[in-house]
């Protein structure tokens, strides 16, 4: 017998110490019902992870399917904001019942649990990862077809919890035209491709800025190259959403339902091809 690697995976011989591998899904709610798991993320703050989050929910749900955001970003929720909910979450004795927004959007983020929405979470990562465990598991999310998660930034405990603890369908990359953004992407990636997670494609925020006057668009931030990254990674590019103030302005004011655009078109549609709910 050759010598144990501790590597199951690689190995065809029948020993006492061989496993299987784990199924580390945690069990959703018993009166939830929840189709298809999106989650959003990125390798870096600040790339518009919970507008592409927010505007893909909002889209979805014109198109007449029940969505819902669960908002793991522990530490920085923005989701509540965008869509203008300052309530605070109830519960019953079926579990915690999320905040619904004015078209009918199920959310559930911390804020929604704070007395205050401005009080910080000063949790280490086992409590942060915890909560969003229970986001998933003590939440009654009634009759979802497709839920987004809106990740926070980086690799590290929260994303980790997330690929390992829902049964993720896809997640789509946000980024920004910066010549970083090769290197961002390439983490996220890589972490989706470790956890066979699918990559549905790539979001470019902050693409370009269309003068309102002249009409010409300007590079901001340099010249794309997202197509060539999303080739490079063998995935597509969904979006590419320009710098809109009204659309930005939406969002500060929680009136991210109301607005109007077709950036989102044709990431919703690979959406509804691909995983139908």
């Amino acid at each position: 017998m050759s010598e144990c690697t501790h590597d199951c995976s690689t190995c065809g011989q029948a020993c006492s110490s061989r496993t299987e591998p784990q199924d580390l899904h945690e069990k959703l709610n018993e009166f939830s019902s929840v189709k298809k798991v999106i989650a959003v993320v990125s390798g870096k703050g600040g790339v518009g992870k919970s507008l592409v989050t927010s505007a893909l929910a909002v889209e979805l749900s014109r198109r007449g399917h029940k969505t819902a955001v669960l908002d793991a970003d522990i530490t920085g929720p923005s989701i509540p904001k965008a869509f203008g909910i300052k309530t605070r979450a109830k519960g019953s004795e079926l579990g915690i019942l999320p905040e619904t927004t004015k078209t009918g959007i199920d959310i559930m983020s911390v804020n929604l649990l704070l007395e205050h929405t401005t009080d910080p979470v000063v949790w280490r990562g086992p409590v942060i990862a915890g909560t969003v465990k229970q986001f998933w598991t003590e939440v009654v999310w009634k009759d979802v077809d497709y839920m987004f998660v809106d990740m926070p930034p980086g690799t590290g405990d929260v994303p980790l919890t997330v690929f390992q603890s829902l049964p993720l369908d896809g997640i789509i990359v946000v980024a920004s035209p910066q010549d970083l953004v090769s290197m961002i992407v390439q983490k996220a990636v890589k972490m989706a491709g470790m956890m066979n997670i699918p990559v549905l494609g790539l979001v470019e925020n902050m693409s370009y800025f269309k003068c309102p006057d002249c009409g010409k668009e300007h590079k901001i931030f340099g010249d794309s190259h997202i197509d060539e990254i999303a080739a490079s990674y063998g995935t597509r590019v969904l979006a590419k959403v320009p710098m809109d103030q009204a659309l930005a302005k939406s969002m500060d004011t929680g009136t991210i339902e109301l607005f109007v655009g077709d950036y989102f078109e044709n990431a919703a549609n690979i959406i509804e091809d691909e995983l139908k709910a």
